[in-house]
């Protein structure tokens, strides 16, 4: 369960940092409020996992895959551009979080 809720607390971390870009674009009080929310639902999910798993193992997988997820969409969705060395290094760290996964003992 506290995997399913690190995957939730995962696509909240994404959504809240491309709401930042969104609301950097659409600069009014009301546009601000959507990563203010997104933030404390982030941290509350990632509050929530970490009761089941590790501190560092939930923030590692938290951080890793936002930021790749992050990286991925803002290519997407803003016209932003990776190079094949961002690329590669974006797969090694996925492939640093399927390795903590599967030496996780929970």
């Amino acid at each position: 369960m506290a995997w399913f809720v690190l995957g939730l607390a995962v696509v909240t971390e994404i959504i809240w940092a491309l709401s930042l870009k969104w609301a950097a674009t659409h600069a009014s009080w009301q546009a601000s409020i959507v990563p203010v929310t997104l933030s404390f639902v982030n941290m509350g999910l990632l509050a929530l996992a970490m009761r089941g798993l590790p501190a560092g193992t939930a923030y590692a997988v938290w951080t890793g895959l936002g930021a790749v997820g992050v990286a991925l969409l803002g290519v997407t969705l803003f016209g932003e551009r990776l190079n094949s060395t961002q690329i590669g290094f974006l797969a090694l760290i996925i492939a640093g979080v399927i390795g903590t996964k599967l030496a996780s003992p929970a």
